[in-house]
């Protein structure tokens, strides 16, 4: 307890610090994936997809990203095994942030695309093992992590497979695709809306104080979804002509621009949501810190956010995805198969829509592990032949790695920081 009084300022700082070095992680790793399938496609440049993500990502971040957090993340530890050694918590949570992090631009540096979630939740279940015991984690939390890791890859796949394989046989597989894509292409524009209004609803604006029932956001998505796909069917119309000319010769290329608008719309979507959802991944470990060190070891379960935490975890998010997020991005967009703009969209609206079958049914979800089993899905589609195994192999692997690599990490730091300020 005099540690925290004597040494707060100093702690808050370096936490402060750890948790910067998370946000900047999570934008390295998860926003890149969100982005890869546009930049792979070439719906978007390199430089076009690090704008829109940067002013998406920090808009969700700091708009919608909470005024309330849980500050031990998913429940995954019982914080009352700490209430006579606060100054443990608050040691385990800064090296939780430190230990993911590190493991988050490591993998970053390396172009694996791995889960942010699973980074922090395997280096809280690392202090609390040593700190406390394995008595102090909620095991069961941990097999649904675990099982995700099948499961959730396996839905979006699905999905993706599903969504490509109708937009061949309904537009690209015909004698006029352009026609059938502008009769059909308004309908995926309905379905993309109504799945992006639920995200948005469920997973970005429930943060500022919307807190709608399931009935109303369904009402809410289908009533914006109507209006797209009006203006969508008009915009179409009128921009692509049934001459050709403004095709070529094989007649995709009007239809490949159709869908990479579409892309475009989706990842601005998927970025907001993602950096009001995510960037929980490092407040909350920090906001743990900071509550407990100024109220002198009363430990919360919820905490008022500083002012300064969320635009913190904004910008970290920003500057990893500016200096490291081209790695991950040219993996996930490149590297597992060739994507074209409808291919590259039936991936999003796949991860999209698992989202919100995950939010709806409250399966632990890994946002990464989503979008590469879309990509999978979609790469399936076309044939075994079209995957590049020795990438996906990698993939699988770091996954597996993360959990114990973020435990591991997280002890080691532990260590350290009892050393240094005890």
């Amino acid at each position: 307890m005099e540690i925290l009084a004597n040494y707060g300022t100093m702690i808050i700082l370096v936490a402060a610090f750890f948790g910067f070095l998370m946000a900047i992680g999570i934008g390295a790793n998860d926003v890149a994936n969100a982005m890869g399938t546009s930049v792979g496609s070439k719906a978007l440049t390199v430089k076009q997809a690090i704008i829109i993500a940067m002013i998406f990502e920090f808009a969700g971040a700091y708009l919608a990203g909470g005024e309330v957090t849980d500050t031990i993340r998913k429940g995954v530890i019982e914080t009352s095994h700490y209430a006579a050694n606060p100054e443990i918590l608050v040691y385990g949570m800064m090296s939780a942030l430190l230990a993911a992090g590190t493991w988050l631009l490591v993998a970053s540096y390396m172009g694996w695309p791995v889960s942010t979630t699973h980074s922090i939740i395997g280096a809280i279940i690392g202090f609390a093992c040593v700190s406390v015991g394995t008595e102090a984690v909620d095991w069961s939390s941990v097999q649904g992590i675990v099982g995700s890791w099948i499961i959730t890859p396996l839905i979006s796949g699905f999905f993706a497979y599903a969504i490509f394989i109708s937009a061949q046989r309904l537009i690209f597989d015909t004698d006029n695709p352009l026609i059938n894509a502008k009769r059909f292409v308004p309908v995926y524009m309905f379905i993309t809306s109504m799945v992006i209004a639920l995200v948005t609803i469920k997973k970005g604006l429930k943060h500022v104080g919307l807190h709608l029932s399931n009935g109303e956001a369904w009402l809410a998505a289908i009533a914006v979804s109507a209006v797209v796909m009006i203006f969508g069917y008009i915009y179409i119309s009128r921009k692509y002509t049934d001459d050709g000319s403004s095709i070529d010769s094989n007649g995709y290329a009007g239809v490949e621009r159709v869908f990479s608008l579409l892309m475009v719309v989706t990842a601005c979507a998927m970025a907001f949501a993602h950096g009001s959802n995510d960037v929980a991944n490092a407040i909350g470990p920090l906001s743990a810190v900071v509550s407990t060190v100024d109220h002198l070891g009363q430990i919360a379960e919820k905490s008022e956010i500083a002012w300064w935490i969320l635009p913190l975890g904004g910008i970290g998010i920003v500057v990893g995805l500016a200096t490291m997020g081209h790695k991950v991005m040219a993996t996930v967009g490149t590297g597992i198969t060739e994507l074209t703009p409808s291919r590259g969209f039936a991936a999003q609206l796949a991860t999209a829509s698992t989202v919100v079958l995950a939010s709806g049914t409250g399966l632990p979800i890994s946002t990464t592990q989503t979008l590469v089993g879309a990509v999978l899905g979609v790469g399936f589609a076309r044939g075994i032949a079209a995957l590049n195994l020795g990438v996906v192999r990698n993939i699988v692997a770091s996954w597996v790695v993360t959990l114990p690599a973020g435990a591991l990490l997280s002890v080691i730091f532990f260590y350290v920081m009892q050393a240094l300020f005890s």
